[in-house]
């Protein structure tokens, strides 16, 4: 979103006096919002999965810090547990994550402000995840642009450190969870991204794209289970795309 979208109000004019530091704290304290939490419940879920699994308590802390997505690190151990190769494991956690590539492109510019430097971005691209995405998406309009950096590192870190530690911890606590337990948490996750993203779109093709691959996906996964995500993903592109070209057609 552009800069002139927005008009200064005074209440800006009064946050943009605010240390880069504040602005910082500002997204630490997010750690105590909803989605925060939902995010540490899954956390727990996947910490049972690594153990379950032979995935080590630092390893499994390693993996939440270094890949950050939950998907790619359930892919990982996926991959560990049915003795992929290593090449067929990076291939596998690499596809799983192109999803965030259009997120990033879609976040960067409403994060970068006018002197921000790339080597900045670059960093804070790592904790680009959903549930950073959405929480920064919501919270930039209310955040003058050269203090949003500022914000997302204090969020996107925290997330990071935060969910690290609750792996290692339930890890040690993992033998006194009954599976069931951990599953039910697995599950606030997809739950908590489908209706953040959808109430977040600001278009109607993401609707579609959502639509599609929640209808899609039952079919191919009885059709081709072995690869029934990436088919998802290249048939709801499909589906997103023509009607794309078909709302610009009448549009025009």
């Amino acid at each position: 979103m552009a800069d002139s979208e927005f008009s200064p109000s005074p209440e800006q004019d009064d946050d943009s006096l605010r240390t880069r530091f504040s602005w910082f704290l500002s997204g630490v304290s997010m750690i105590f919002s909803i989605p925060a939490f939902i995010l540490m419940t899954a956390h727990v879920g996947f910490a049972g999965f690594a153990s379950e699994n032979g995935v080590s308590l630092l390893q499994a802390s390693f993996m939440v810090a270094a890949i950050w997505a939950l998907p790619a690190n359930i892919v990982l151990i996926g991959a560990i547990s049915g003795g992929y190769s290593l090449l067929g494991a990076a291939i596998a956690v690499a596809l799983s994550s192109i999803r965030l590539m259009p997120m990033v492109a879609a976040f960067i510019p409403e994060m970068r402000g006018p002197k921000t430097r790339k080597i900045t971005l670059l960093f804070l691209s790592h904790f680009i995840a959903v549930t950073a995405w959405v929480m920064g998406m919501e919270r930039f309009q209310h955040i003058p642009r050269n203090m949003r950096t500022s914000y997302f590192a204090g969020l996107g870190m925290t997330l990071t450190v935060t969910n690290s530690l609750v792996v290692a911890l339930v890890y040690f606590l993992s033998t006194d969870f009954p599976p069931i337990v951990f599953a039910a948490l697995f599950f606030l996750t997809p739950m908590y991204f489908l209706t953040s993203l959808w109430g977040s779109a600001r278009d109607r093709s993401i609707h579609v794209a959502m639509v599609s691959g929640l209808v899609l996906f039952p079919l191919i996964h009885h059709l081709a289970p072995a690869y029934d995500l990436l088919l998802t993903g290249f048939a709801g592109g499909a589906a997103t795309m023509g009607y794309v070209y078909w709302a610009r057609a009448r549009a025009s």
